[in-house]
């Protein structure tokens, strides 16, 4: 464990960014300040997949969790949550088996998605598809 009381770190997803505030105590996560017990089934187990990997590797969670996302959408969102979580944990246990566990398991929980919608091309209302050109 670290010497310092608390690690602030961020993800990114999109045009969303978490920053996830991370010191000792009980377990308790939350997401602009609603607890993760209040997030809709799909979006609690995406962010818990962290924490699942963090219990199985070390045992007791005895962490808390404060996140504070804003802009992208609801599933940006969740997606910045997550990474942030998963890189907190990781610079705040300083383990390098937690790691390898959230790289074995999934690499976006410590590495960004750096994907963007793509532009529209010029004279045209969408980025790949093309209006068909009528001859009669």
């Amino acid at each position: 464990m670290k010497q310092s009381e608390q690690i602030t770190i961020s993800g990114k997803r999109k045009t969303a960014i978490a920053k996830a505030t991370i010191h000792k105590g009980k377990g308790l996560v939350s997401i602009n300040n609603i607890p993760i017990e209040r997030l809709d089934l799909f979006k609690r187990l995406s962010v818990q997949e962290p924490i699942a990997i963090t219990k199985k590797i070390l045992g007791n969670f005895a962490f808390d969790i404060v996140v504070i996302v804003q802009g992208g959408g609801g599933e940006s969102r969740i997606e910045a949550s997550r990474l942030a979580i998963a890189r907190a944990l990781v610079k705040f246990t300083e383990s390098e088996e937690l790691k390898r566990a959230f790289l074995t398991y999934d690499k976006n929980l410590l590495i960004a998605d750096t994907r963007r919608k793509e532009a529209n091309k010029p004279g045209d209302s969408k980025a790949r598809s093309k209006r068909q050109k009528s001859f009669r």
